[in-house]
């Protein structure tokens, strides 16, 4: 390929990981919890790409960003910083990036928080992104879905086309779209040339586009400005572009992907890793201390230093509630 341009790995680690209280507080959010293998999903998102791309930028926040920092020590990546000074959603975030990179840079932009398996597919997938960006396309990736899950959003394709984008649906819509058997996951992550995704951003969100460009023009080594950043209106990448462009694209991808925005998905997570469970399916997660389960089936007890958690692995979305009630006593538990 002749171009000059680079190809730039985007890691997006704003999020806390509610779902996941008590393992995951705003101190130590769930991307930086070394229970997959003693590494974090964040370095595991670090590797798994580093050799797909010439550049790293981290967009992280002032309360996370010395996490960031601690893998991409260990790991020896050099990488742009881009620490928010608050949380603006993942508009904004991705527009930081964009301004931070030449206009024909292709940017890769992917979560800190997902796990993937079955590299060739995700390579592979990656190859035909960059190629659909670099004919100035904007791409999405879609996963080959596996079973009807509600906790993920969908996109129904034809082909390469979107049709549309869906919220996360309940049990009814989701067995639907599967039988219907063009509905995608939708995995939040993206391809797309700087350029092109700041211009489809500067038509359909003006303000976004010109709050987010006065922010990162103020920076200092990467330090988001407080006072500017509250200016932008906080709205999400596939409000602000996906559902709106006539350039978007999905590759549908045959990786196995999880957000692990559960504790049902890290079960099944750990599970397939040899993590012990009893003969009902009772698992501990963070002691090892003996503990036994008794007249239960599929309970998870989660165990932390300050709180505990017990609960049906089928409850797992309404763990966020917990963290929801905790937020708004101010509670200490969440630190």
């Amino acid at each position: 390929m002749e171009a000059k341009n680079s190809i730039i790995h985007v890691i997006l680690t704003g999020g806390v990981g509610s779902r996941l209280w008590p393992l995951s507080r705003k101190s130590q959010p769930k991307q930086y919890l070394e229970i997959f293998e003693n590494k974090s999903l964040f370095e595991m998102t670090v590797q798994r790409n580093s050799h797909l791309a010439d550049k790293v930028m981290v967009v992280g926040n002032v309360d996370n960003h010395h996490l960031s920092g601690k893998v991409m020590d260990k790991t020896k990546t050099t990488y742009l910083n881009i620490v928010e000074a608050t949380p603006r959603n993942t508009a904004a975030a991705i527009a930081f990036a964009a301004f931070a990179s030449d206009p024909d840079d292709i940017l890769i932009i992917t979560p800190s928080d997902h796990i993937i398996d079955k590299m060739d597919d995700y390579n592979n997938a990656i190859q035909e992104a960059v190629k659909k960006a670099n004919e100035g396309f904007i791409v999405t990736f879609g996963i080959i879905p596996t079973k009807p899950e509600t906790g993920y959003g969908y996109i129904e394709s034809k082909g390469d086309k979107v049709l549309s984008f869906r919220e996360k649906p309940n049990e009814t819509t989701a067995k639907e779209f599967i039988a219907r058997g063009n509905f995608l996951w939708n995995s939040g992550m993206f391809c797309f040339k700087a350029g092109v995704l700041l211009d489809e951003l500067k038509q359909f969100q003006p303000e976004v586009y010109e709050k987010s460009k006065a922010v990162w023009e103020a920076n200092e080594k990467g330090l988001l400005n407080l006072d500017l950043s509250m200016e932008i209106p906080s709205i999400s990448i596939d409000y602000a572009v996906m559902e709106r462009s006539k350039k978007i694209k999905v590759v549908p991808a045959s990786f196995s992907w999880s957000d692990l925005g559960s504790f049902e998905s890290v079960y099944d997570y750990l599970v397939s890793k040899g993590h012990p469970i009893d003969k009902n399916g009772n698992m501990v997660i963070g002691s090892g201390k003996h503990t036994t389960f008794l007249g239960l089936k599929n309970t998870i007890f989660v165990y932390t230093d300050t709180a505990n958690l017990i609960l049906q692995k089928e409850n797992s979305q309404d763990v966020k509630d917990i963290y929801s009630e905790l937020e708004k006593i101010n509670s200490d538990l969440l630190n």
